[in-house]
């Protein structure tokens, strides 16, 4: 762009101010939640919020973790150099691994109930060389995710605002910081269920615009006579009839491959997942992973097929900000269609929400990534390695400092590629060569009892260097170089990627035969230890037993949740199962095959789907997380109207609540702790 569709200012205000907002609003909300409803930020809290985590808040959890930017701007690229089937292969290709983690998160919470990160379960199985090389894999995982959040909202605010990059840089982290470090993973999820909600609502204006109220376009079928004008005037190599309109496009097909590939890393050795699995009560955790990737799927399928196409529909008119240029590969590997198909869609307001939304995504994002690390630095490092007996005051300053210090050198991290030119297209293709050789090692050790911790410890490594290996000897091949464009094209990712998820199947059966079968009783993870807050809660004034999450489980109650999860895990297979082959398989392999090109009717059925099932997800995490959560609201307000009026003073009505909470999980089937006979006595005599 040669001028910008918003001012700079307003490209501060956003990052800046809405930041601030939503910290302020964190600490507002912290502040109400001790107050009235015994909620104590401890190091448990600060890292596993309490584990009583209902199922649509990890829904709305999971959705906007895994909304990164490269969700909005990545899937609307591959649209624009595809068409319809990039939108499709992005979605469906990384929606199976949310769909299938629902499984590991029930045995994550049946096998380790009081696990804080998955490494924790390695440690305890494995022993030390293992949980070292899994850390060094799962903090990885972390950086290459941090990074393409930074590195792509970045340029999407620098499009639209013409702020300084490196400043975009530095400063997108700085609010999500601030409410982080005020209320942990807590807060993540209360403010990820507020940015869920604002993306979706936009993301159905951008829809209903394109495809209902647009001068331009308006109707499906417009947009639909312009995509196929636009396959005459440019045609698509290795796209049937070179067309827009069909699934058979034999470069979105490698791109579906890659994608899967490298999805199945950022989601099996995210830490930031199995955070929101520990954070999950024992019932909620598989509906709130199924909820959350159906609601997920929308996303990224709707939003590329309405700003992905848009795009190609509109790059011929004067309101398209390259015309009578078409955008270049640099500007598509970017992440810029989404913006400038907004920029034409919807003028100086479109702007503005593709930055609201690039900001949602990336912040809440962010912020999931900051526990993440937080957590594995102060459990698996600092706990494990340097204090074991550290009290729960040292872990939550420990998590507090690692937040801050990752934040600084993730942002420093970007500016180093913002100057080599490496972009958010770029390492999303990139991470599956880099960290998908741990995946297979890492899901067996919850679900297969022979690995032993050789073939767990050594298949990563050999596997990723097989990968870097398979991934740079193609780019040499094919190009002659090892430049970023070739390093970056499709054959090599794919070679890479493909090699490093896949050959573990090969190194471990050889690990297996040279060392024996391990013959796992799984016990040694019942025994990873909870943080010790007492200290905290003594500080505050507090019964630790009386707090949310500071409950310790009698052997009743841990038998029956043992019983749920046991349930559960049996019901997971199957569901996930049949939802992954509907969704790379049943729906989309016999429109491959038959190289069908959209008709305009079947484009418009399309297209409605997709808008029906944006509105189911606003549905299922966006307003089911209130309606479940809308006893503890009513009981919250009238806690505050009744202490604002001076009826009644917050001691008074912890002791009411109490009854009124057991009841209320006991409807809903989550397992709370009974309180303690003497809970009223104790705290009117505070």
């Amino acid at each position: 762009m040669t001028t910008t569709p918003l001012d700079q200012g307003v490209g501060y205000g956003i990052v800046l101010g809405l930041g601030f907002a939503f910290a302020l609003g964190m600490i507002l909300t912290t502040f109400i939640l001790r107050r009235y409803n015994s909620e104590l930020v401890t190091s448990e809290m600060f890292n596993t919020a309490g584990r009583t985590v209902k199922s649509g808040l990890v829904g709305s959890a999971v959705v906007s973790s895994w909304t990164w930017a490269a969700t909005l701007l990545q899937s609307s690229g591959v649209c624009y150099r595809y068409g319809v089937s990039g939108p499709f292969w992005y979605a469906s290709g990384a929606t199976v691994q949310i769909l299938l983690f629902a499984t590991l998160a029930i045995e994550l919470k049946r096998r380790a109930p009081n696990a804080h990160t998955f490494l924790e379960v390695i440690k305890a199985r494995y022993g030390t060389v293992a949980h070292i090389v899994f850390m060094v894999f799962g903090l990885v995982t972390n950086i290459l995710v941090s990074l393409m959040l930074i590195v792509g909202g970045s340029a999407t605010v620098s499009a639209l605002t013409g702020m300084n990059t490196v400043a975009a840089i530095y400063l997108l982290p700085v609010g999500v910081v601030a409410y982080t470090l005020v209320g942990g993973l807590k807060a993540t999820i209360l403010t990820d269920w507020i940015h869920t909600f604002i993306l979706l609502i936009i993301i159905i204006i951008f829809s209903l615009t394109a495809y209902a109220s647009s001068e331009i376009l308006g109707s499906p079928s417009a947009v639909y006579d312009r995509l196929v004008q636009a396959a005459l005037d440019h045609p698509v190599d290795g796209n049937a009839h070179g067309s827009y309109l069909t699934m058979r496009s034999s470069e979105g097909a490698i791109f579906f491959v890659i994608n899967i590939v490298g999805n199945f890393g950022t989601v099996f050795l995210d830490n930031g997942y199995y955070n929101k699995a520990i954070a999950a009560s024992p019932v909620h955790a598989l509906p709130g992973y199924i909820i959350g990737g159906l609601s997920w799927f929308a996303i990224p399928w709707l939003t590329a097929t309405t700003m992905g196409l848009s795009a190609l529909a509109l790059e011929n008119t004067p309101a398209f900000p390259t015309y009578p240029d078409r955008m270049s590969d640099a500007d598509v590997s970017a992440g810029l269609v989404l913006p400038y198909a907004a920029v034409a869609l919807l003028g100086r307001g479109g702007a503005i929400a593709t930055l609201l939304i690039v900001f949602m995504a990336v912040t809440s994002a962010t912020s999931s990534e900051l526990i993440a690390v937080s957590s594995i630095c102060t459990y698996d490092l600092y706990r494990t390695y340097f204090k074991p007996d550290a009290s729960g005051k040292r872990l939550i300053y420990m998590s507090h400092v690692i937040v801050c210090c990752y934040a600084v050198f993730i942002s420093s991290f970007s500016v180093g590629l913002f100057y080599a030119g490496i972009s958010m297209g770029y390492l999303y293709l990139m991470m599956g060569c880099i960290i998908s050789s741990a995946v297979i090692p890492a899901t067996l050790t919850l679900v297969w009892n022979g690995q032993n911790k050789w073939a767990a410890a050594m298949s990563p490594i050999l596997g990723l260097a097989f990968a870097l290996i398979a991934w740079l000897v193609t780019a040499k091949k094919q190009c002659g170089n090892l430049g970023v464009d070739c390093t970056g094209s499709n054959n090599p990712m794919l070679a890479g990627n493909v090699v490093a998820l896949l050959s573990p199947l090969i190194l471990i059966p050889i690990f297996t035969l040279i060392f024996g079968l391990d013959h796992y009783d799984w016990k040694s993870m019942m025994a990873i230890r909870k943080g010790d807050d007492h200290d905290l809660a003594t500080t505050a004034g507090m019964d630790l037993e009386n707090t949310v999450g500071g409950h310790e489980e009698t052997a009743a109650e841990f038998e029956a949740e043992q019983s749920k999860l046991m349930r559960a895990s049996k019901i997971s297979k199957w569901t996930t199962l049949v939802m992954t082959i509907s969704f790379l398989v049943l729906w989309p392999f016999p429109m491959y095959g038959s190289s069908y090109v959209f008709s305009k009717p079947f484009f418009t059925g399309w297209v409605t789907v997709g808008i029906i099932w944006i509105f189911c997800s606003l549905g299922a995490v966006g307003i089911f997380p209130v309606f479940e959560g809308r006893q503890t609201l009513i009981r919250t307000s009238k806690a505050i109207f009744n202490d604002v009026t001076g009826k009644k003073h917050p001691k008074m009505i912890h002791a009411e609540n109490a009854t009124a909470m057991e009841n209320e999980n006991a409807a809903s089937g989550t397992d709370t702790p009974p309180k303690k006979e003497n809970t009223t006595q104790s705290v009117l005599k505070e």
